[in-house]
């Protein structure tokens, strides 16, 4: 069976990769009195060359250097100057023998308290990176965790080949505890209702191909289409917070997988596997179907506001030459009875000089026709698609969980109230419903003097919901987009867990806090203060 390869090229290659900044190649380089005296125990040139370049190695990476791959000439100009030898040695210290190579590794094992990786840590390794693996598949993160492991247990990393079969067996048992985390909560009926996702026949898409397709254009139709796609996952009844027993990282990247692959893929798996991919891939679209009924929503009103507007900039375009002409009358009107003022005539007869009274009479009721105040506000145009809005809200708010914040709690009671309206088919709103969320824009058609207007109470209402959510004053349960942001931080529980584990690393005393800065500035002005003195 193929090695699973979880690491790049350029991964394997930056994980065991010396840095080749200056200030950390002299650090690597400095050797202290003790490290000093045991290198000089050796009598060759070479052979201390080469000794202080194994401790250099162990005391600082963790690891001998590859007798194919030389040390950097920067390293080793670094040691050779510590040292007043020669850069030139390595080669020398390389082609002497084997013996001598493995007795110095003996020696400095022995000296930096350091020991060989065996089976028995490769196997505790494994153990350490299992919490890691259930968290993220990235080969990377797993191997610099490891490698960081074996440094504070004093073990030598191996070669980058068995880095990579230790990560490769935690990611497959991180994989098998997320499959089994997943599986957990089933039960037979919901196993069954998973794999009938997965059923198609007569050249028909599987159910499960059909809740994931996308929402297509922007109209009412497809908002019911994504609401039936909801409700069908609402119905399998999953276990609630089940998408909240593993890390959200493997949760979108098995969701990601399972997207990928079709029904006939998914069936080839184990059945723990199969499961497990099919409920991150339904919670996933759970999600992503809530928020693009909303997105669709907005959309939907954006679309009929955009609309209203021009049909509001048409009419006007049209009524354009009446206006003209009316007004161009009224200057006429308004001469004529200025020059009867003027000589002394009858104002009466002027304006029937200009028009005859009836058509004056008529020409008033135009005018006044075409200065309400619905031929220049779009709103007073926008319920003229009640019937667009009507086709998908009431599903849409029974679809929905919104949970308001006190400053959007009006709002929410008037969404409650309208979802009750549609329940109910009643045709007037209740004298009750809340009207502190409407804007002043929109109270002079919503507040009528026959009461409160219903289609434009649910514009409004739905409206305001936009701005809700994007605020956050407003969040619906399932949503990744408008969820609570609570959601977004550690789990209470979890965060008491680790409190006690995970202390502030400062006093949360405030006195106490000050006390510890001003003791450490002091300190510091004081080790100032000498090296001054010594110039």
């Amino acid at each position: 069976m193929a090695r699973r390869q979880i690491l790049s090229l350029s991964e394997r290659e930056s994980l065991l990769a010396l840095p080749d900044d200056e200030l950390t190649l002299t650090r690597m380089a400095y050797f202290s009195e003790h490290d000093l005296a045991l290198i000089s125990a050796h009598r060759k040139p070479a052979s201390r060359f080469g000794f202080a370049v194994l401790l250099c190695y162990l005391k600082n990476v963790g690891f001998a250097p590859d007798k194919k791959i030389p040390p950097s000439d920067a390293l080793l100009k670094h040691i050779a100057s510590r040292l007043k030898l020669t850069g030139d040695l390595w080669p020398a210290y390389l082609s002497g023998r084997d013996t001598t190579r493995r007795e110095h590794l003996t020696e400095l094992y022995r000296y930096l308290g350091v020991k060989a990786f065996t089976g028995k840590i490769q196997q505790d390794g494994i153990t350490h990176l299992l919490s890691m693996a259930t968290r993220t598949d990235k080969g990377i993160l797993l191997a610099e965790e490891l490698l960081v492991w074996l440094r504070q247990n004093n073990v030598i990393i191996p070669a980058i080949d068995v880095v990579e079969r230790t990560c490769a067996e935690a990611m497959a048992g991180g994989d098998k505890i997320v499959f089994q985390t997943l599986n957990a909560p089933l039960t037979p009926a919901h196993r069954d209702a998973l794999d009938r996702l997965l059923e198609s026949s007569d050249n028909q898409p599987s159910r499960l191909t059909w809740l994931l397709q996308p929402p297509g254009k922007i109209n009412g139709k497809n908002v019911l289409q994504h609401l039936d796609r909801l409700s069908s996952i609402e119905s399998l009844a999953l276990p609630e917070g089940i998408d909240r027993t593993i890390h959200q990282n493997r949760l979108l990247k098995l969701a990601r997988e399972g997207r990928k692959m079709s029904s006939r893929d998914l069936t080839r798996f184990s059945a723990a596997r199969r499961h497990a991919i099919l409920v991150c891939v339904l919670e996933e679209a759970r999600a992503t179907l809530t928020d693009e009924v909303i997105e669709l929503h907005e959309r939907m009103l954006n679309s009929l506001f955009n609309k209203a507007k021009r049909t509001q900039a048409e009419r006007l375009q049209q009524t354009g030459k009446l206006i003209q002409s009316k007004l161009r009358q009224y200057i006429d009107v308004g001469q004529a009875l200025s020059d009867a003022r003027d000589s002394g005539g009858d104002p009466w007869l002027a304006i029937e000089n200009i028009l005859p009274w009836p058509e004056f009479v008529a020409s008033l009721e135009e005018t006044r026709h075409l200065a309400r105040k619905n031929n220049f506000d779009p709103l007073h145009i926008i319920t003229e698609k009640y019937s667009t809005l009507r086709k998908y809200a009431p599903r849409m708010l029974s679809a929905l969980q919104l949970v308001a914040t006190p400053a959007a709690q009006p709002l929410a009671d008037a969404l409650v109230v309208i979802k009750d309206m549609y329940r109910k088919q009643s045709r007037k709103v209740p004298a009750t419903a809340p009207l502190e969320f409407v804007p002043e824009s929109w109270r002079k058609v919503v507040i009528t003097p026959a009461g409160i207007d219903r289609q434009y109470y649910e514009f409004c209402a739905l409206s305001e919901l936009k701005g809700a959510l994007r605020s956050g004053d407003i969040w619906v349960k399932g949503s990744r987009r408008y969820k609570n942001f609570d959601d977004y931080l550690i789990p209470e529980k979890d965060f008491d867990k680790l409190t006690p584990a995970l202390p502030l690393p400062v006093s949360a005393d405030y006195h106490e806090y000050i006390a510890s800065r001003m003791t450490l500035l002091q300190s510091r002005l004081e080790e100032v203060n000498a090296m001054a003195a010594l110039g």
